[in-house]
């Protein structure tokens, strides 16, 4: 019998970490370059077996709201493709010459996780690229090729990439940060 201030010790289970286990296999699939049963059964055995062996050394994985991560990555994706055209048409074609910019992009959360993860988003896009995340001010720094107005961008930024995240996530707005003195 446990005692009361004693939390009962969770057993890994076999899909505990859904996205892990996705990314092992899908990863063994790409390595094996082959879609024969024998690798696929290789694939659901190695993203089955290698998470719980290490369940131990993580965390218990978050709630993810699916439709709000499909949506954000389809969004990524698109912005990715965007970007790219945008970057190489400024880069070999005729146009002015770039107007390079920081932008300060308030974080409405300080949860470290989602700050990373908007942070890598920021950096996927072309264009641009974060450089800094300032924990005290709540602030990601990001450093844009090109660029005419950074409030509209760093505006555009939260509404297509942290509003979402923070939806699949789960995660809420802190209370909005005092100004320093």
């Amino acid at each position: 019998m446990t005692s009361p201030s004693q939390a009962p010790v969770h057993r890994p289970g076999w899909f505990d970490h859904p996205v892990l286990s996705l990314l092992l296999g899908g990863s063994w699939l790409a390595l094996s370059h082959s879609l024969a049963l024998v690798h696929i059964l290789s694939a659901v055995l190695i993203g089955l077996i290698v998470p719980r062996l290490v369940g131990g050394f993580l965390k218990p994985a978050d709630r993810m709201h699916w439709p709000s991560a499909v949506c954000l990555v389809l969004v990524v994706l698109w912005d990715v493709v965007v970007s790219n055209i945008t970057v190489a048409r400024l880069v070999l074609g005729a146009m002015d010459k770039p107007t390079p910019l920081w932008i300060p992009v308030p974080l409405a959360t300080r949860n470290v996780r989602l700050n990373a993860l908007f942070a890598s988003i920021i950096t996927t896009t072309p264009g641009t690229v974060s450089c800094v995340i300032d924990e005290e001010q709540g602030v990601i720094w990001v450093h844009a090729l090109n660029g005419q107005d950074p409030l509209a961008m760093a505006t555009d930024m939260k509404r297509r990439y942290e509003a979402p995240l923070m939806r699949a996530l789960g995660v809420v707005a802190d209370k909005p940060r005092e100004a320093a003195t």
